[in-house]
This record gives structure tokens, C-alpha cells and sequence, in this order.
């Protein structure tokens, strides 16, 4: 049996095969953050030589990926990113997901909304039926957590503040559990339109293109269902 550490390296690996036929010398490489993406970004490091660089998602990918000599580019500088890798915290048959368990998840959002492709790179232990056993992150202003943690009951959920975390924005996470999403989309749009909150990790509405799933048969590759 593999462990959750050996299962995370394949599915680093067979992203790493994955992604390097569908780069140029001049493609800039969207990365996410957490700790299977670390293993990515230490794998793809030594075919450095092979891409233009990337554009990253937090201070930890691009502290990561600088120690590697992988240039990372501002966004505002940058017009096309082909591929976005990223894991996911949960992750639905329809490649919706729920991200920002390391509280980076409005950086991979605005990132991930430049890719033309989304790849998502995640152990089986993520994939469920249901989105909302773990629970959701909300990044939200500092000033409006009472008043956003009031419409989130409102809904079912149970907010509860990130204690001693603060995002790289320089805002809050409320991590909301309690919740089954069935209607993942609808949710994430109701989410966006509430006052404080900066973004949700909810990534329904444009969700993974592809996934990359490592089980202990073997790394498996899910298409995101044609609507």
C-alpha cells in the first residue's frame, strides 16, 4: 500500500509527463499552491530549460520555484497562461472542487481564470460525492467577518475564523463546514455576491479541465463532462 506522501509524488510525476508535451519555449506555466504542487514544482524544476517560466499563485510556489531557478512573472505583465496546476482539498465527478485549505485560494482563482486549461492534481482520498465534508474557505474583509458570518448561517453553515492566519491579501479565512453541496455553481455564485467577501473556494463555475487522480492502482485521468 502506498502511503497519502508516496501517492501525492506519482501524481507530481505523471502531471509533470503530462504537462511537458504541451509546452513551448516561450509557455508560461500556471502553479498553484499546497503540498502535492511543492512536489510538482521540485519535479519540473530540472525541465526548466524547456518553458519561459510561470506565473504563481502565493509567496510559498514562488519562494519554491525561485530557489529552483524557475522565473516567476508578474500577471498584470502577462496576457496567455496555457496550463494552471493545482490539487484540490475535495473534488466532485464533475471536477468542481473545493481549494484554499493553505488560504491561497484567491491568488489560484485569479490565476487559474487567465489558464486556458485547468489541470487539477489530487490523491483519491479527494474525491467525493458530495462537496462539503471539508470545510469551505471564504476569504473575506476583516471588517465584514461578523456580518458575512451572519449570511453564512443564514445558509447552513457553520463559519469558523482561521485563527492566527491571515491570507497573503492581507485578509481573513472563515472555513464554513456543515454544508452538502449539491448545487456547487449556485453556491459559489451566492457566495460571490455577498459584501466582505473577497472570494470563495468554491471552484465550480470554471472548474478543472482535467484531473489527475493517483490511486493505489495507479494514476488515473479524468475530462471535466462536456455541459
Amino acid at each position: 500500500m502506498y502511503t497519502q506522501n508516496e501517492l501525492k509524488a506519482q501524481v507530481a510525476q505523471a502531471a509533470v509527463e503530462f504537462i511537458l508535451p504541451r509546452l513551448q519555449q516561450d509557455s508560461l506555466l500556471g502553479v498553484g499552491t499546497g503540498s502535492t504542487v511543492d512536489l510538482f514544482i521540485d519535479a519540473i524544476a530540472e525541465h526548466r530549460h524547456l518553458f519561459r517560466g510561470a506565473v504563481s499563485s502565493s509567496e510559498r510556489s514562488t519562494t519554491r520555484m525561485l530557489e529552483h531557478g524557475i522565473d516567476v512573472f508578474d500577471l498584470n505583465n502577462i496576457t496567455e497562461v496555457g496550463w494552471y496546476v493545482d490539487g484540490a482539498d475535495e473534488l466532485n465527478a464533475d471536477l468542481a472542487m473545493i481549494k484554499g485549505g493553505g488560504g491561497a485560494l484567491t491568488r489560484e482563482k485569479i490565476v487559474a481564470s487567465v489558464a486556458e486549461h485547468f489541470l487539477c492534481i489530487a490523491d483519491r482520498s479527494k474525491e467525493v460525492d458530495v462537496l462539503g465534508k471539508f470545510p469551505l474557505p471564504i476569504e473575506i474583509i476583516p471588517m465584514a467577518r461578523e456580518a458575512v458570518a451572519r449570511q453564512i448561517k443564514a445558509l447552513g453553515g457553520q463559519p469558523v475564523l482561521r485563527e492566527n492566519f491571515i491570507t497573503d491579501n492581507g485578509n481573513q479565512i472563515l472555513d464554513v463546514s456543515g454544508l452538502q453541496i449539491h448545487q456547487p455553481e449556485q453556491l459559489e455564485a451566492l457566495l460571490n455576491n455577498i459584501p466582505g467577501v473577497v472570494c470563495n473556494g468554491m471552484f465550480a463555475l470554471s472548474g478543472a479541465t482535467t484531473a489527475l487522480i493517483a490511486t493505489q492502482e495507479g494514476v488515473l485521468q479524468r475530462e471535466r463532462p462536456a455541459v
